[in-house]
């Protein structure tokens, strides 16, 4: 069947805004006027709650190994002051600037109740 064109009106498949268009519209994610009950806003409050289902338990495991990490990192930038060789002293220097503010929570989460550093003080 042809329209009065001459063309197949199925033959592209079908229209945007038609009954069986795919995109951003099909489920109504356009971002128009979506109320609460909308199909797009619930699927996205049900994603975000899926979402938090699965991170939350591992929220405290990625804030320790970022925090291990972190010790880990100002222990190598450190080392020279700690007596430790460091074959970097040059480029870890460049970074002592960056790692005095985290000077303080770094040595108290150490366990040293003073600064290892005698020149750069900070309690």
């Amino acid at each position: 069947m042809t329209s009065s064109s001459g063309r197949d009106p199925h033959a592209d498949g079908p229209r945007s805004g038609g009954p069986g268009a795919r995109g951003a519209g099909a489920l109504g994610s356009s971002g128009g006027d979506l109320g609460p009950g909308e199909p797009a806003s619930l699927w996205r409050r049900f994603n975000a709650g899926l979402h938090e289902f699965y991170v939350a338990p591992y929220r405290r495991v990625f804030a320790r190994a970022k925090r291990d990490e972190e010790d880990l990192f100002m222990m190598l930038v450190l080392s020279e002051a700690l007596g430790l060789p460091n074959p970097a002293s040059g480029m870890t220097l460049e970074l002592l600037p960056e790692m005095l503010d985290r000077m303080h929570e770094w040595h108290t989460r150490q366990g040293l109740e003073h600064s290892p550093m005698d020149g750069l003080g900070c309690c």
